[in-house]
Protein backbone atom coordinates (compact mmCIF):
# COMPACT_ATOMS: atom_id res chain seq x y z
CA UNK A 1 0.00 0.00 0.00
CA UNK A 2 2.81 2.51 0.71
CA UNK A 3 6.42 2.57 -0.28
CA UNK A 4 9.08 4.80 1.09
CA UNK A 5 12.28 5.16 -0.60
CA UNK A 6 15.24 7.07 0.79
CA UNK A 7 13.52 9.57 2.52
CA UNK A 8 15.12 12.58 3.91
CA UNK A 9 13.14 15.45 5.70
CA UNK A 10 14.77 18.44 7.81
CA UNK A 11 13.08 21.36 9.77
CA UNK A 12 16.06 24.00 9.51
CA UNK A 13 19.35 22.33 10.50
CA UNK A 14 18.00 19.57 12.08
CA UNK A 15 17.35 16.22 10.28
CA UNK A 16 14.14 14.29 10.93
CA UNK A 17 14.77 11.64 8.52
CA UNK A 18 18.00 10.43 6.90
CA UNK A 19 17.68 7.99 3.92
CA UNK A 20 14.78 5.97 5.49
CA UNK A 21 13.55 2.97 3.43
CA UNK A 22 10.21 1.25 4.62
CA UNK A 23 7.07 -0.60 2.98
CA UNK A 24 3.60 -0.88 4.58
CA UNK A 25 1.49 -4.20 3.33
CA UNK A 26 -1.63 -3.85 1.62
CA UNK A 27 -4.43 -5.19 4.32
CA UNK A 28 -2.03 -5.08 7.48
CA UNK A 29 -1.59 -3.07 10.67
CA UNK A 30 1.89 -1.63 10.90
CA UNK A 31 3.34 0.27 13.42
CA UNK A 32 5.82 3.22 13.71
CA UNK A 33 7.12 3.41 17.01
CA UNK A 34 10.33 5.36 18.86
CA UNK A 35 10.59 7.98 21.18
CA UNK A 36 9.04 11.14 21.70
CA UNK A 37 10.48 13.48 18.89
CA UNK A 38 11.61 11.19 16.07
CA UNK A 39 9.64 12.13 13.61
CA UNK A 40 6.47 9.78 13.93
CA UNK A 41 4.14 12.50 13.31
CA UNK A 42 6.03 14.20 10.77
CA UNK A 43 6.22 10.88 8.76
CA UNK A 44 2.08 10.71 8.54
CA UNK A 45 2.16 14.00 7.35
CA UNK A 46 4.47 13.09 4.51
CA UNK A 47 2.26 10.28 3.50
CA UNK A 48 -0.69 12.48 3.00
CA UNK A 49 1.05 14.94 1.47
CA UNK A 50 1.24 18.10 3.91
CA UNK A 51 4.77 17.92 4.00
CA UNK A 52 7.33 17.68 1.03
CA UNK A 53 10.72 15.88 1.52
CA UNK A 54 13.84 17.21 0.82
CA UNK A 55 14.99 14.14 -1.13
CA UNK A 56 13.13 10.71 -2.07
CA UNK A 57 9.90 8.97 -2.93
CA UNK A 58 6.59 8.05 -1.21
CA UNK A 59 4.24 5.83 -3.31
CA UNK A 60 0.56 5.66 -2.18
CA UNK A 61 -1.24 2.77 -3.61
CA UNK A 62 0.84 3.00 -6.85
CA UNK A 63 0.58 7.04 -6.68
CA UNK A 64 3.65 9.21 -6.06
CA UNK A 65 2.63 11.46 -3.36
CA UNK A 66 5.30 13.99 -4.10
CA UNK A 67 4.64 14.38 -8.01
CA UNK A 68 0.73 14.72 -7.53
CA UNK A 69 -1.01 18.28 -8.40
CA UNK A 70 -3.31 19.66 -5.63
CA UNK A 71 -6.44 18.18 -7.02
CA UNK A 72 -4.75 14.41 -7.78
CA UNK A 73 -3.95 14.74 -3.88
CA UNK A 74 -6.69 15.45 -2.60
CA UNK A 75 -8.59 12.83 -4.38
CA UNK A 76 -6.16 10.62 -2.73
CA UNK A 77 -6.56 11.89 0.53
CA UNK A 78 -10.13 10.86 0.46
CA UNK A 79 -8.96 7.24 0.27
CA UNK A 80 -6.91 7.96 3.51
CA UNK A 81 -8.28 8.42 7.01
CA UNK A 82 -6.75 10.08 9.81
CA UNK A 83 -7.31 9.78 13.67
CA UNK A 84 -5.64 12.72 14.78
CA UNK A 85 -3.53 12.51 17.99
CA UNK A 86 -6.04 15.02 19.75
CA UNK A 87 -8.94 13.61 18.49
CA UNK A 88 -9.70 17.14 17.02
CA UNK A 89 -13.41 17.09 17.08
CA UNK A 90 -14.59 20.04 15.72
CA UNK A 91 -16.20 21.45 19.16
CA UNK A 92 -19.34 23.40 17.42
CA UNK A 93 -20.67 20.11 15.83
CA UNK A 94 -22.31 17.53 17.36
CA UNK A 95 -21.03 13.53 17.36
CA UNK A 96 -23.35 12.51 14.35
CA UNK A 97 -21.92 15.96 12.79
CA UNK A 98 -18.28 15.60 12.99
CA UNK A 99 -19.34 11.96 11.76
CA UNK A 100 -21.65 13.32 8.51
CA UNK A 101 -19.13 16.45 8.27
CA UNK A 102 -16.66 14.55 5.59
CA UNK A 103 -19.49 12.45 3.55
CA UNK A 104 -21.32 16.09 3.29
CA UNK A 105 -18.34 17.40 1.90
CA UNK A 106 -17.27 14.93 -0.37
CA UNK A 107 -20.53 13.37 -1.89
CA UNK A 108 -23.34 14.15 -2.71
CA UNK A 109 -25.81 12.09 -0.99
CA UNK A 110 -29.05 12.92 0.05
CA UNK A 111 -29.18 13.33 4.10
CA UNK A 112 -31.28 10.04 4.83
CA UNK A 113 -28.21 7.96 3.61
CA UNK A 114 -25.87 10.32 5.18
CA UNK A 115 -28.13 9.45 8.07
CA UNK A 116 -27.51 5.49 7.88
CA UNK A 117 -24.30 5.81 6.92
CA UNK A 118 -23.17 8.09 10.38
CA UNK A 119 -24.93 5.56 12.47
CA UNK A 120 -23.17 2.71 10.67
CA UNK A 121 -19.96 4.38 11.35
CA UNK A 122 -21.08 5.34 15.46
CA UNK A 123 -22.25 1.38 15.83
CA UNK A 124 -19.06 0.03 14.66
CA UNK A 125 -17.46 1.82 17.62
CA UNK A 126 -20.16 1.68 20.22
CA UNK A 127 -21.27 5.01 20.30
CA UNK A 128 -24.79 5.15 18.15
CA UNK A 129 -26.37 6.41 21.80
CA UNK A 130 -23.89 9.49 21.95
CA UNK A 131 -24.86 10.38 18.60
CA UNK A 132 -26.46 13.95 20.07
CA UNK A 133 -23.94 14.76 22.57
CA UNK A 134 -21.38 17.56 22.01
CA UNK A 135 -17.52 17.02 22.27
CA UNK A 136 -17.15 18.80 25.46
CA UNK A 137 -19.97 16.51 26.81
CA UNK A 138 -17.15 13.43 25.53
CA UNK A 139 -14.39 11.40 27.79
CA UNK A 140 -11.57 11.31 26.36
CA UNK A 141 -11.98 8.18 25.23
CA UNK A 142 -15.53 8.37 23.70
CA UNK A 143 -13.91 11.19 21.74
CA UNK A 144 -11.11 8.79 20.50
CA UNK A 145 -13.75 6.64 19.37
CA UNK A 146 -15.75 9.71 17.51
CA UNK A 147 -12.28 10.25 15.99
CA UNK A 148 -11.84 6.88 14.46
CA UNK A 149 -15.54 6.81 13.82
CA UNK A 150 -14.87 10.07 11.67
CA UNK A 151 -11.80 8.53 9.87
CA UNK A 152 -14.00 5.66 9.11
CA UNK A 153 -16.69 8.36 7.29
CA UNK A 154 -15.45 7.91 3.59
CA UNK A 155 -14.62 3.70 3.68
CA UNK A 156 -10.92 4.68 2.93
CA UNK A 157 -8.27 2.04 2.03
CA UNK A 158 -6.37 3.20 5.00
CA UNK A 159 -6.39 4.73 7.96
CA UNK A 160 -3.47 6.65 9.83
CA UNK A 161 -3.58 6.26 14.09
CA UNK A 162 -1.20 9.34 15.48
CA UNK A 163 -0.98 7.98 19.26
CA UNK A 164 -4.67 6.47 19.68
CA UNK A 165 -3.58 5.37 23.00
CA UNK A 166 -2.11 8.71 24.95
CA UNK A 167 -3.65 9.89 27.83
CA UNK A 168 -6.30 6.91 27.74
CA UNK A 169 -7.27 5.11 30.94
CA UNK A 170 -6.63 1.27 31.05
CA UNK A 171 -10.39 0.26 30.31
CA UNK A 172 -10.74 3.14 27.04
CA UNK A 173 -7.26 1.91 25.60
CA UNK A 174 -8.44 -1.69 25.69
CA UNK A 175 -11.42 -0.77 23.77
CA UNK A 176 -9.52 1.49 21.31
CA UNK A 177 -7.02 -1.16 20.89
CA UNK A 178 -9.89 -4.02 20.27
CA UNK A 179 -11.12 -1.31 17.86
CA UNK A 180 -8.21 -0.75 15.66
CA UNK A 181 -7.51 -4.39 15.22
CA UNK A 182 -11.42 -5.41 14.31
CA UNK A 183 -11.83 -2.44 12.06
CA UNK A 184 -8.96 -3.44 10.10
CA UNK A 185 -10.12 -6.86 9.82
CA UNK A 186 -13.75 -5.90 9.57
CA UNK A 187 -13.41 -3.32 6.69
CA UNK A 188 -10.17 -4.84 4.92
CA UNK A 189 -8.22 -1.97 5.64
CA UNK A 190 -4.71 -0.84 5.88
CA UNK A 191 -3.96 0.50 9.27
CA UNK A 192 -0.66 2.97 10.51
CA UNK A 193 -0.47 3.27 13.96
CA UNK A 194 2.39 5.79 15.29
CA UNK A 195 2.89 5.07 19.29
CA UNK A 196 5.21 4.61 21.51
CA UNK A 197 2.94 2.61 23.54
CA UNK A 198 4.93 -0.65 23.40
CA UNK A 199 2.62 -3.68 24.79
CA UNK A 200 -0.78 -2.29 23.38
CA UNK A 201 1.16 -1.47 19.69
CA UNK A 202 2.66 -4.72 19.88
CA UNK A 203 -0.45 -6.54 20.32
CA UNK A 204 -1.99 -5.51 16.65
CA UNK A 205 0.94 -4.63 14.88
CA UNK A 206 1.68 -7.25 11.93
CA UNK A 207 5.44 -5.40 11.41
CA UNK A 208 6.40 -2.97 13.53
CA UNK A 209 9.23 -0.04 12.16
CA UNK A 210 11.88 1.40 14.93
CA UNK A 211 12.99 5.02 14.43
CA UNK A 212 15.25 6.79 16.16
CA UNK A 213 17.70 9.60 14.81
CA UNK A 214 16.34 9.59 11.66
CA UNK A 215 17.07 5.94 10.35
CA UNK A 216 14.95 3.09 11.01
CA UNK A 217 17.26 1.06 13.87
CA UNK A 218 15.06 -1.85 13.60
CA UNK A 219 11.59 -3.46 11.73
CA UNK A 220 10.24 -7.18 11.79
CA UNK A 221 7.07 -8.80 13.53
CA UNK A 222 6.56 -7.96 17.34
CA UNK A 223 7.55 -11.21 18.27
CA UNK A 224 10.68 -11.28 16.00
CA UNK A 225 11.93 -7.37 18.03
CA UNK A 226 11.32 -8.78 21.42
CA UNK A 227 14.06 -11.21 20.31
CA UNK A 228 16.08 -9.01 18.53
CA UNK A 229 19.98 -8.49 19.41
CA UNK A 230 20.14 -4.83 18.97
CA UNK A 231 20.40 -3.44 22.66
CA UNK A 232 18.58 -0.23 21.23
CA UNK A 233 15.41 -2.50 20.71
CA UNK A 234 16.28 -3.99 23.87
CA UNK A 235 15.97 -0.87 25.74
CA UNK A 236 13.13 1.03 23.82
CA UNK A 237 10.64 -2.24 23.82
CA UNK A 238 11.88 -2.93 27.81
CA UNK A 239 11.67 0.93 28.81
CA UNK A 240 15.29 0.32 30.61
CA UNK A 241 16.30 4.20 31.43
CA UNK A 242 19.72 3.82 30.76
CA UNK A 243 21.58 2.03 27.42
CA UNK A 244 22.45 3.22 23.45
CA UNK A 245 20.37 5.98 24.83
CA UNK A 246 21.84 7.64 27.50
CA UNK A 247 20.32 8.89 30.54
CA UNK A 248 22.66 11.56 31.13
CA UNK A 249 22.23 14.85 28.60
CA UNK A 250 25.78 14.99 26.83
CA UNK A 251 27.71 17.56 28.69
CA UNK A 252 30.90 18.38 30.36
CA UNK A 253 32.26 16.15 33.50
CA UNK A 254 30.27 16.81 36.83
CA UNK A 255 33.86 16.69 38.49
CA UNK A 256 34.95 19.84 35.95
CA UNK A 257 31.41 21.46 36.49
CA UNK A 258 32.17 21.34 40.38
CA UNK A 259 35.43 22.86 40.32
CA UNK A 260 35.17 25.24 37.82
CA UNK A 261 32.11 26.86 39.74
CA UNK A 262 30.88 28.87 36.40
CA UNK A 263 27.62 30.06 35.37
CA UNK A 264 25.19 27.79 33.06
CA UNK A 265 23.46 29.07 30.65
Amino acid sequence: MVQVRDLAFSRGERSIFDGIDLDIARGSVTAIMGPSGTGKTTLLKLIGGQLQPQQGSIVVDGECVTDLGIKALYKLRQRMGMMFQSGALLTDLSVFDNIAFPIREHTDLPETLVRDLVLMKLQAVGLRGAAGMMPNELSGGMARRVAMARAIALDPMMVMYDEPFTGQDPISMGIVVKLISELNSALGLTSVVVSHDVQETAAIADYVYLLSDGKVVDQGTPDSLWKSASEWSQQFLNGEPDGPVAFHYPAAAFRDDLIGGGRTT
